[in-house]
């Protein structure tokens, strides 16, 4: 009898598995769509910096005031590491990658030893994660800041920006061939813009807010699309908040769909930081606002992995000055409708999660029916 008892109670065990196998709670952490996140801080705090992504990896380079730094983010682990710094130290820079490799392109740096305004420089130097060192190209021919770089098909596109001081804002739209190290001049720009937000979707560049000080109003709100396959440019629907000095990223397609993410950004020419999240659809033209960053701040730099969108560093303060204190913040947006492969394995392999009670109560029942069993055997015996 003892070993019959014995056996009823092992296949009461081994029955319960499947329950507590179901209860088991899925892989990971939920991914909660639409929301903002706090990363581990900018270790070296910095506005009017630029970052560029190679190999799942954020570097972010240079920034206000005058600096040289280089630091790389990895999503991965959450962390931060100091690498070769930028021969040029310098700020509001052009940014571009090409055979994974960074290229760091223009910008502008104080003349400490005079009052003089910051001065432009064309240096361009390019960085390499995998060796951590820095090679030095021939100048741009047109030294210029304020303006951001785009990879198209392996060609760096650099449009708008200023050439100096107040007054020398241009529509300039310069090729940088970076095999050949030669330039071709395209089409110009619609409205002369500085400190513009873009990003690149589908071969087209596109142009958000920014300045023009030739314009009535300064502060755009305009969309301008350039179209590299025909050299043409055209509006899109303007921003629905205008801003200029914020800073954008576009999703890809594969764990979010494609959009356009303008984050931050400063209104009016010297007004308040903001924290607007402003999505542009291309396929139907339209704008919709997702949900607001942690922190307000512009001057700010953006960057995608992943299809999640990182913003670094900016600052706070109106009309910040080389030597002012600026933001080290890092937060990370996900987008709605966001995928991930793991996800998807979590689908397939547990359809039909249980809450650990379930588990719980199973294991209950069955050391109450063993005990059961065991006290009737028992009495059986006498």
């Amino acid at each position: 009898m003892r070993k019959t008892a014995v056996a009823l109670i092992l296949i009461l065990v081994f029955s319960t598995v499947p329950f507590m196998a179901l209860a088991k709670p899925a892989s990971g952490a939920a991914v909660v769509e639409n929301s903002w996140i706090t990363k581990a801080s900018l270790p070296t705090a910095r506005s009017s910096l630029s970052v560029a992504v190679v190999n799942g990896k954020i570097y972010a380079i240079g920034g206000m005031p005058d600096y040289d730094t280089n630091e790389e983010y990895d999503p991965a682990t959450d962390t931060w590491t100091t690498k070769a710094p930028m021969p040029t130290a310098r700020y509001k820079l052009g940014i571009a990658v090409y055979n994974d490799k960074i290229f760091c392109i223009g910008g502008q740096f104080s003349n400490r030893s005079s009052n003089a305004r910051a001065e432009q420089t064309g240096a361009i130097e390019v960085y390499d994660p995998a060796t951590n060192t820095w090679e030095i190209k021939t100048s741009m021919p047109n030294p210029r800041s304020q303006f951001q770089a785009n990879v198209v098909n392996g060609k760096i596109y650099l449009i708008g920006g200023r050439t100096g001081g107040q007054n020398s804002t241009v529509s300039l739209n310069e090729v940088y061939d970076p095999e050949t190290e030669s330039w071709t001049t395209k089409a110009s720009m619609l409205y002369p813009a500085v400190s513009y937000a873009s990003a690149v979707l589908r071969n087209k560049i596109y142009v958000f807010g920014g300045q023009d000080e030739f314009n009535e109003t300064m502060n755009l709100a305009v969309n301008q699309i350039y179209d590299t396959e025909t050299d043409t440019w055209s509006f899109g629907t303007s921003l629905p908040t205008v801003v200029w000095k914020s800073a954008a990223g576009a999703t890809s397609g594969t764990s979010a769909q494609q959009r356009i993410f303008v984050v931050g950004g400063q209104l009016g020419n010297s007004g308040d930081a903001t924290n607007i999240t402003q999505i542009y659809d291309p396929e139907s033209d339209s704008w919709s606002v997702g949900q607001s960053m942690p922190t307000s701040r512009f001057d700010l730099a953006a960057a995608v992995v992943n299809d999640k969108l990182y913003a670094i560093g900016g600052t706070e303060k109106r009309n910040i000055l080389p030597g002012d204190e600026a933001n080290a913040e890092n937060e990370v947006y996900t987008a709605i409708g966001y995928e991930t492969d793991t996800d998807e394995e979590a689908k397939k392999t547990e359809p039909f999660p249980v809450l650990p009670a379930v588990a719980a109560a199973s294991i209950v029942i069955v050391a109450l029916m063993g005990i059961g069993l065991l006290v009737y055997f028992k009495k059986r015996k006498r």
